[in-house]
């Protein structure tokens, strides 16, 4: 019997994926500097140098060297370029030379996108003219333009002038909130702002690619045939976001639809549509295989055609995933070898980190290689449990099977980012994987028959039927109260806990080994002990906490598993204000029922264990007969004419909190007031949310 080859033996790429991997996790979470990356890379020499000294009966012995200088390298080498890519650490960083009052130019980087207030671009800094001297400098931008009744007259490749001051990109600081900050500066994007038409002047200059331009003009196209010939504001949207990834027009509710149904990948470019793509780019090259001097024709054209596709999307960390895997499966192709899957996965992953390290925490990169890994080892054994004669029925089979498999390895994933586990999703998938891959094809059909009119036409309207069926369907499914299950807040190791469970089962299964089954059952064990902890101390938790929420008032009780909010009123009707900015605090906080307001708490003055919290949302007027109160909080919003100082008179509190209900100016002036008086305040607009256990 021969020996069993370890994994890393036939996976060579994997050992270079995992200390490269954990170098940009140690690099990003310590801070670590560039020269530590240096130290760890010459500390890599010695264990070659020597490996290659040694002789070859010695080598076999400490075969072990190579390993460690290889890891220590890939250590160094991620370090290294983790700290290069961050845009503050770069030399020519607009952030090291710009002072508000400087005039910068900029160059738009694609053509401007309408949202529902404002037209967004992307935009580099390109110089800053300061006393008179301009400076080259780089950095990327968010420019967002006020929305008249015409359109601005900007497109790709125009160089503005903006004297403005640039605004950092913040986050708005509320508990479980989306770090946006983090995700734009990931994206090499680190300031924002917004501008009017008399803020900024356009130049006669212009920098522009061929090959971009190439790319926004066939985008342009293809949207403007599918706006002309599919009918439906809603099955346009979906149409959009199939065929090339464009998700402006995509409705909000209807994008939760199918997120909570489990096909949200039906409308987020990634590999399922690139393979699609891929098989019909195969099958339109096939003549070619009858000529062999033309051998190398067929990759070549499948690989150009596949990559413009990746890049009209977007070029999403996904998208690239797939494509890299089937440059490399077409490049074995080429060179009549056959790629192991794992190895090809692990190559794609390490390519796509050297591009940017920071796809490590990309949600669409993690969920795209689970959900490949995952297919690759259940889908098989899953296929197995049951057996069709008919090949209908075989092929049903199938396809659920691939959806079974795909959700074991993505699950925790999703429950970890989104919250949510969809209970429908086998269902859902059933229907809208086949249905939308047909719509798929539709549209490729319609962009090639675009020219002529009549068949257009009648290929739109096919497919128009298709799209609304399909949302239609959706919906439905949504409708149900059971169709997802909300909610759940898992800690990281609890993640980690959840991925030893399926992996130590896996074995089990898989192998028949009664071992691992111990260990399954410890792991799962251990991940219900530790939400049996967090269930603890959610009972005992009692909070204030004061919502950064722009021209909004927002205050959440926090007491055990419930919370009681007192606000505006629009929060509890706008389904995407509350879901993005109030509902991450309550799932951290492990708060969900939300139970009416005591009639002991419906007035602006509550009481909880023993601390008093005062809230004034209307004009104050001082009376000098009330007697003075004692308040622990006391929580200003919504403009009120007010003065600190007649407030006082009145109530001896230990700390003003203002909202961001309340307009910049008047913060100011009463933040004079507090400092002269010497009182403490906290401002939600400038610090994030405010949050105090009581």
């Amino acid at each position: 019997m021969s020996p069993k080859i370890p994994i890393w033996k036939n996976i060579p790429f994997l050992r270079l994926l995992v200390p490269f991997a954990a170098g940009i996790i140690c690099s990003w979470y310590f801070s670590l500097q560039w020269i530590i990356g240096l130290y760890l890379i010459a500390a890599a020499l010695p264990f070659a140098l020597l490996y290659l000294l040694l002789n070859e009966q010695r080598k076999f012995t400490f075969s072990w060297l190579p390993g460690c200088a290889v890891s220590l390298f890939m250590l160094g080498f991620a370090v290294l370029l983790t700290w290069l890519k961050q845009v503050p650490h770069q030399q020519q960083w607009v952030g090291h030379v710009y002072q508000p009052g400087d005039v910068v130019q900029l160059r738009l980087l694609e053509p401007l996108s309408e949202k529902q207030k404002t037209y967004k671009a992307q935009a580099e800094i390109i110089s800053v003219q300061h006393n008179g001297k301009t400076k080259q400098v780089s950095g990327d931008i968010i420019l967002y333009f006020q929305k008249d009744s015409v359109m601005p007259a900007l497109q790709y490749g125009n160089i503005i002038a903006i004297n403005k001051p640039l605004q950092e990109i913040k986050n708005a600081g509320n508990p479980g909130g989306f770090d946006y900050k983090r995700y734009a500066l990931f994206n090499s994007i680190t300031h924002q702002l917004f501008v009017k038409k008399t803020d900024y002047v356009v130049l006669n200059a212009t920098k522009t690619s061929f090959f971009w331009s190439f790319i926004y003009r066939t985008k342009a196209y293809i949207l403007s045939v599918l706006r002309t010939h599919i009918k439906g504001d809603q099955e346009i949207s979906v149409a959009e976001a199939l065929l090339i990834g464009y998700r402006d027009d995509l409705d909000r509710d209807l994008v939760q639809a199918y997120s909570n149904t489990g096909v949200v990948h039906v409308i987020a470019i990634s590999g399922l549509h690139l393979g699609l793509i891929y098989w019909l780019l195969l099958l339109l090259f096939q003549p070619l295989n009858k000529y062999k001097q033309l051998k190398w024709l067929k990759p070549l054209l499948v690989l150009s055609f596949l990559w413009i596709f990746s890049l009209l999307t977007g070029a999403g960390a996904s998208v690239l995933r797939a494509a890299i895997m089937f440059t490399f499966i077409s490049g074995g192709d080429l060179l009549s070898k056959k790629g192991n899957i794992y190895n090809s996965m692990a190559a794609s992953a390490f390519v796509l980190l050297c591009y940017n390290p920071f796809y490590l925490w990309d949600v669409g990169f993690q969920l795209s290689y689970a959900a490949v890994l995952s297919i690759v080892l259940f889908m098989k054994p899953i296929y197995h449990w049951l057996s069709f004669n008919n090949k209908l029925l075989d092929k049903a089979w199938q396809l659920n099977a691939v959806t079974l498999s795909a959700q074991i390895l993505t699950l925790p994933l999703c429950m970890y980012h989104f919250h949510q586990a969809p209970n429908l999703f086998l269902i859902t998938n059933f229907v809208a994987v086949p249905l939308s891959s047909i719509i798929l094809f539709g549209e490729i059909l319609l962009i090639v028959v675009s020219f002529i009119q009549p068949v257009a036409a009648f290929t739109g309207t096919v497919f128009s039927y298709l799209l609304k069926w399909m949302n239609e369907f959706i919906i439905w499914a949504d409708h149900f109260t059971f169709a997802v299950t909300d909610g759940i807040q898992h800690h990281p190791l609890q993640t980690i806990l959840l991925y030893a469970f399926i992996a130590s089962t896996g074995i089990w299964l898989l192998q028949k080994n009664t071992k691992a089954l111990k260990w399954s059952a410890g792991f799962l064990a251990a991940f219900f002990l530790l939400q049996s902890v967090f269930v603890y101390q959610t009972g005992k938790q009692k909070k204030l906490i004061v919502y950064n929420l722009s021209q909004h008032t927002a205050i959440d009780f926090m007491l055990g598993s419930q919370y009681l909010f007192k606000g505006d009123s629009v929060l509890l009707q706008d389904g995407f204000l509350r879901n993005f900015h109030l509902k991450p605090s309550r799932i951290l906080f492990h708060s969900y029922h939300s139970p009416m307001i005591p009639a002991s708490m419906q007035n602006n003055s509550y009481s909880i264990n023993g601390k008093k919290i005062i809230h004034i949302n209307q004009s104050y007027v001082y009376d000098s007969l009330q007697p003075r109160i004692k308040a622990d909080v006391l929580i200003i919003s919504k403009n009120p004419r007010l003065y600190i100082t007649d407030l006082l008179k009145t109530v001896d509190c230990k700390l003003v909190v203002f909202d961001s209900s309340n307009p910049q100016w008047k913060i100011n002036l009463w933040k004079k007031d507090c400092e002269r008086l010497q009182l403490n305040y906290f401002c939600t607009s400038e610090q994030g949310a405010f949050v105090m256990n009581l």
